[in-house]
């Protein structure tokens, strides 16, 4: 039986040294080397042809497009993007690779160094890249234990494929999930990638070993497979460390092998002994020419690129004087960030606008479901609808209390909110005359209450700003009411 992580993860006189392995599938509309839709979620085997199914005689095309989210990437990053790469044959025998060989990047990738920034209450910290490559992807085995058989769906047999390789910098299994959370915040921005952990678009292989604190040598490699959430992967990379851990005090050797996470049991298991690069016999794809980028192409891509994450963050903190814990959840989405700023441009407060859409409009997303693409389709209310609601609050129209009424109408009628408010009577109540003979009833009918505040019990007044709020439905303005209010019980 194994035991849990947690025992040793916190042993001061070793550190874990961390690399991770991401495959990120491509927004393209056609798969990497023939125009066989890349779309997820096709019957079994319909998105095949004999390029994509390794049959003889079928000749691969270079998908341009993926190429292009490659340099987006790249570019993104910080790496040196190379003019020149070249394709290689990657050789291994699985069932669920028709040619027994992939076609990715070897010797020469196309972007190479970089880095990832990671941002937490130390400070920043650079996460290295060594390479980002360019490959197809693999089929699916389909496991049926009813049947006792497997099977296989080539679907996504040649599907567009980044693999993003770190260097061994991370040394916690949370600064892991940071790395993979900002990751994926990044190709998400890019739009070259839908991030989906769920649907096997992005997929992450953690490299784990420990070493004692002080040393620059590296202990013994193990590779982690099989992990579809940030969670898995911080739960796995902290069992690892943990089994590792108990085998050098323990005096047993740690094999470099790879291992498969169960995720019910959340232990990792082995798999089989990890494969060195010779083992594949990388070889010069004979099928496809070298890929050389024009240097005029490559910077044309740079000027698309879009405002990323970390600047869009400093600039909503400094140009809208937001707090930094508002400008990291409002930019942790480009489409969030793209509807808050639509919201301010129709002229309300940023900090009053950040509100509603941090509260407001993020449950209302997640309550239908509609956070799980890439973009958000349809928003709960339209960016223009929602500032006009705030601008009735900011006049004085309507009450905060109310506005959360019209929100909830407008979402299941997408009418205006001041049609909403005209409709159905919310007018807010400023009126003097009216408020105070709604104050006198209240204090009329309850003249013991009155009594002790009078002698006081100053924390009645909520009672009766709560009393009076009942008769008016609510639509009485607050801050009038406070004021006509308080003086009404002072004046006896």
């Amino acid at each position: 039986m194994e035991r849990p992580a947690s025992v040793f993860v916190n042993n001061m006189d070793y550190e874990a040294v961390i690399g991770l392995e991401v495959h990120a599938e491509l927004l393209t509309a056609s798969k990497m080397f023939c125009g066989c839709s890349a779309e997820f979620g096709a019957p079994p085997n319909q998105n095949t042809c004999p390029v994509c199914l390794g049959l003889p005689g079928a000749l691969p095309v270079l998908n341009r497009r993926a190429v292009e989210f490659a340099v987006r990437l790249g570019l993104a990053t910080q790496c040196e993007v190379r003019l020149f790469s070249r394709w290689a044959r990657k050789n291994y025998f699985y069932p669920d690779l028709p040619k027994g060989y992939q076609i990715s990047q070897y010797e020469l990738p196309i972007c190479v160094g970089g880095w990832v920034t990671l941002s937490g209450e130390e400070g920043e910290k650079r996460i290295r890249l060594a390479r980002i490559h360019m490959e197809e992807d693999t089929g699916k085995n389909i496991h049926d234990p009813l049947n006792d058989v497997s099977l296989v769906d080539f679907n996504r047999s040649g599907v567009p494929l980044l693999e993003i390789v770190s260097e061994p910098d991370m040394r916690t299994p949370q600064e892991a999930g940071a790395y993979l959370r900002k990751l994926r915040q990044i190709l998400q921005y890019l739009e070259v990638c839908d991030g989906n952990m769920e649907e096997g678009s992005f997929r992450c292989d953690a490299n784990v070993s420990v070493r004692p604190l002080g040393s620059e040598k590296f202990g013994t490699k193990v590779e982690i497979k099989n992990m579809n959430s940030f969670r898995h992967v911080e739960r796995a990379i902290e069992f690892e460390v943990g089994r590792q851990l108990r085998a050098l005090e323990e005096g047993e050797p740690i094999v470099q092998e790879t291992r498969l996470w169960d995720p019910e049991r959340e232990v990792t298991r082995s798999m089989r002994t990890k494969e060195y690069a010779h083992d594949y016999r990388y070889f010069p794809e004979p099928d496809l020419p070298p890929v050389r980028l024009d240097r005029e192409w490559v910077e044309a891509i740079r000027q698309s690129l879009p405002e990323l994450p970390d600047a869009r963050c400093l600039r909503f903190v400094r140009e809208y004087n937001l707090p930094t814990y508002d400008a990291e959840v409002l930019t942790s989405r480009r489409d969030l960030a793209d509807y808050f700023e639509a919201v301010v441009a129709c002229g309300v407060t940023p900090k009053v606008a950040s509100n509603w859409v941090m509260g407001d409009i993020l449950r209302a997303v997640r309550e239908r479901g509609l956070d799980r693409d890439l973009r958000i389709q349809q928003w709960p209310v339209e960016a223009e609808s929602l500032a006009q609601l705030i601008q009735l609050i900011e006049r004085g129209t309507i009450s905060g209390k109310i506005a959360k009424t019209v929100f909830e109408r407008m979402i299941a009628t997408n009418q205006p909110p001041e049609e909403i408010v005209q409709r159905e009577g919310l007018v807010q109540i400023t009126d003097e005359n009216a408020l105070l003979s709604e104050i006198h009833q209240v204090l009329a009918d309850n003249p013991d209450k009155v009594a002790e505040f009078r002698s006081g019990k100053e924390k009645l007044f909520g009672f009766f700003v709560g009393q009076v709020m009942k008769r008016t439905g609510g639509k009485a303005n607050p801050q009038k009411l406070n004021e006509l209010l308080r003086a009404a019980l002072q004046s006896g």
